[in-house]
C-alpha cells in the first residue's frame, strides 16, 4: 500500500474516531455548601448522561453517554462528602465518573446552557437526606429566647459558588465583595442590643433565588437584606442603591436591566421561575405583600437615608423592580446595590475593608431607625428600646409633600417639626422626620 493510502486511512480514522464523542468534559469543579456539595463538569456540547447511588462503600456513579475526558480534568481537590473522585472509559463512548463519599447522599443533576461568563455545564448536587434544615433550626433557636426575644435580619450575600456575579474592571468578582460585606453587617447587626443576624449564605457556594428568601421565612426573619454590587454598561454608573418588591415591573432602565440580570442568574440553581401557585394561593400572596411591601419601603426609605450620610446614592429614592429574592410573601425585604463593581473607583472602595465598616454602619442605622420607631411586639426592642428620632436628607426633585408621603406622616406636622413655615427646600437639608401621626 503506498503513503498515500495508509495516511488517508489514518485521517478517516481520527475523523470517526472523533465522531464517536459528540462532548469532552473539560473541567471539573466541587463547591462546597452546608446543605449539599456541587459538582460543575465543563462540556464542549450537551450530553445524556445517568446518575446513580452505590453503596459499601457509599458512591455516586455518573455515566456520560459519547464523552470523553480531556486531560487533567478530573484532578479536584476533595471537597464536602465527597473523598475522591474517580474516572475512565466504561466503554468505548461512555465515560463513567465515581465519586467516593463519606455518607449516604441524594443525587440532584441538570444540564445548564451556555451564558456569556461559562459554556455548556452538567451539574450534580450531592444532598446529605439527614441535614436539611439544621442550620437554620440551630440559629433560631439561640436566636429565639422564650420571652423579649431578639429581632432577627437575614443577610443575603448575592451570587456565590458558580455563580460569580458581575466583574470589577480589575478582575474583583461580586460574590467575593458581597460576601465579605455581608459578613460585616452581620458583625454590625450582632452588636445591636435586640437584634441578631442570619446570614442566608456564608461560603463561595450558590443557593437558588427562590431558597434565599425561604431560608430567611424558615429563620423567621424579622427583615431581608440582600446585598449586590452590580455592573451597568456604562461604567461611569455610581453610587448606591435601595430596591424593593415591584409588582408592576422596574421604575427605570437601570432597575430594569438590574432585575434582568440577577432573576437570570437562577438558571444556575436549575431552579423553574415559574409560578405554580393556585388562584387562592395567588390572592393570599397579594394580601400578605400588601403589608410586607408597606414595612419594605419605610425600612428602606430609612436605609437610603442612612446611605445618603456615607456618600452619593445612584438615584435620590427607593427604586422598585422585580427581583426574585425580594418575593417572599410576609417578610419585609430590600436589596441593596452597594456600589457599581462596573465603576474603577467604586469596585476599588468594595475591595476596602474600613469602607465595608462604614456602609454597613449606614445600613444598621437605617435599620435601627425603623426598629427603633416601629418595634414588633413580643420583641426586646419593643420593651427597652426608646423611640429616635429620623432623619432625612433632601435629594434633588424631592419636594416635602412628597417627602412626608414616603414617610407617612402628614404635611403639617412634618412641617411643624422643622419649623418651617412653608415647603421650601434645598437639596442636602436634613428634615426630622416625626415617629407618627400626632
Amino acid at each position: 500500500m503506498s503513503a498515500f493510502p495508509r495516511l488517508l486511512l489514518s485521517l478517516v480514522g481520527l475523523l470517526a474516531a472523533g465522531c464517536a464523542c459528540a462532548a469532552e468534559v473539560r473541567g471539573m469543579r466541587l463547591w462546597e455548601g452546608p446543605e449539599y456539595t456541587r459538582v460543575v463538569l465543563d462540556l464542549t456540547a450537551p450530553v445524556e448522561y445517568t446518575v446513580f447511588n452505590l453503596d459499601n462503600p457509599h458512591r455516586v456513579v455518573l455515566d456520560l453517554r459519547k464523552a470523553r475526558l480531556a486531560k487533567g480534568s478530573a484532578d479536584v481537590d476533595a471537597k464536602g462528602v465527597v473523598r475522591r473522585v474517580r474516572s475512565g472509559q466504561f466503554e468505548e463512548s461512555t465515560l463513567r465518573v465515581v465519586f467516593d463519599l463519606d455518607a449516604q447522599i441524594k443525587p440532584r443533576s441538570f444540564l445548564l446552557a451556555p451564558t456569556q461568563q461559562q459554556g455548556h455545564r452538567l451539574v450534580v448536587d450531592l444532598f446529605k437526606p439527614e441535614s436539611a434544615g439544621t442550620q437554620v433550626v440551630r440559629t433560631v433557636a439561640s436566636a429565639m429566647p422564650a420571652s423579649e426575644r431578639d429581632l432577627i435580619i437575614a443577610i443575603d450575600a448575592g451570587h456565590g459558588g458558580e455563580d460569580p456575579g458581575a466583574k470589577g474592571p480589575t478582575g474583583t468578582w461580586e460574590k467575593n465583595v458581597t460576601l465579605a460585606a455581608a459578613r460585616e453587617l452581620a458583625r454590625q447587626i450582632d452588636a445591636e442590643p435586640g437584634m441578631r443576624a442570619f446570614l442566608v449564605r456564608d461560603g463561595d457556594y450558590f443557593i437558588p433565588l427562590a431558597d434565599r428568601y425561604r431560608k430567611a421565612r424558615r429563620a423567621n426573619a424579622d427583615l431581608f437584606v440582600s446585598l449586590h454590587a452590580d455592573a451597568f454598561h456604562k461604567p461611569t454608573a455610581s453610587g448606591a442603591s435601595v430596591f424593593i418588591l415591584s409588582q408592576r415591573g422596574a421604575s427605570s432602565e437601570a432597575a430594569r436591566w438590574l432585575a434582568n440580570s440577577e432573576n437570570a442568574s437562577d438558571l444556575v440553581g436549575g431552579v423553574s421561575l415559574d409560578d405554580k401557585d393556585d388562584t387562592l394561593a395567588a390572592v393570599l400572596l397579594d394580601l400578605a405583600q400588601s403589608a410586607s411591601m408597606k414595612a419594605s419601603q419605610d425600612v428602606a426609605t430609612a436605609v437610603l437615608s442612612g446611605l445618603k450620610r456615607v456618600g452619593k446614592t445612584h438615584k435620590p429614592q427607593v427604586e422598585r423592580a422585580n427581583f426574585v429574592v425580594l418575593r417572599s410573601p410576609d417578610v419585609p425585604s430590600m436589596l441593596v446595590e452597594t456600589a457599581f463593581i462596573s465603576n474603577p473607583g467604586e469596585e476599588k472602595k468594595l475591595n476596602d475593608a474600613a469602607y465595608r465598616k462604614r456602609l454597613s454602619a449606614a445600613i444598621v442605622d437605617g435599620i435601627r431607625d425603623y426598629f427603633h420607631a416601629q418595634p414588633p411586639p413580643g420583641t426586646w426592642l419593643a420593651s427597652n428600646a426608646k423611640p429616635r428620632a429620623r432623619e432625612h436628607v433632601v435629594s434633588r426633585g424631592e419636594t416635602l409633600s412628597l417627602i412626608a408621603a414616603r414617610h407617612g406622616v402628614p404635611l403639617a406636622q412634618l412641617r411643624s417639626a422643622n419649623g418651617l413655615r412653608g415647603d421650601m427646600l434645598k437639596v442636602g437639608d436634613r428634615l426630622r422626620i416625626p415617629l407618627g401621626p400626632g
